[in-house]
């Protein structure tokens, strides 16, 4: 047997894996910080909701990443502080979010976390590392659905420009 043989989690982390498993857990950190802070600017309770899921897939993930840093002999990144409550009355409108900037701010996290987990999943060679991966993928997927979709039906999303009508093929033979 080989050294990439047998239970995965006997077998080394090659480079690349330290360095996405090291990034995941920092980003999910700063993740549930600034969701955090987010919270407290949102009046809507259904984009609140998405925050707090967020803050929960976040705090596992870094959880299960910072074990395995651990495991490895490898040291995270320090949690950051938690944030104080605050109460968006007291938020002065100059300083304050809106619920549509927090939701696409959101949405461009999740899109960055599918691009950063395709990746991850692509350079292991560990199973137990890639399948990690592949379940941040698809919750973070599927947290992306349910934004799009509130932030649709809240009139929030700035489409790209739609192509209504067509051009008609000009002399193209099809």
């Amino acid at each position: 047997m080989g050294i990439l043989s047998g239970n995965p989690k006997d077998e080394p982390l090659h480079y690349g894996e330290i360095f996405a498993i090291w990034q995941a857990s920092t980003t999910a950190k700063g993740c549930v910080s600034s969701y955090s802070a987010l919270k407290f600017h949102t009046g809507d309770k259904d984009l609140r909701a998405i925050l707090e899921d967020g803050i929960r897939q976040a705090q596992l993930e870094i959880n299960e990443l910072d074990e395995i840093l651990i495991a490895n002999g490898i040291t995270p990144t320090p949690k950051l502080p938690e944030r104080p409550e605050a109460k968006l009355e007291e938020i002065p409108i100059g300083a304050r979010f809106a619920d549509q900037e927090v939701a696409a701010k959101v949405s461009a996290d999740l899109a960055a976390g599918l691009v950063a987990a395709s990746t991850a999943m692509g350079m292991s060679i560990r199973e137990d590392i890639g399948a990690l991966f592949g379940k941040y993928h698809v919750t973070k997927a599927a947290l992306g659905v349910t934004i799009l979709r509130l932030s649709k039906e809240k009139g929030w999303l700035i489409p790209p420009p739609l192509q209504i009508k067509r051009p008609e093929a000009i002399g193209a033979g099809v």
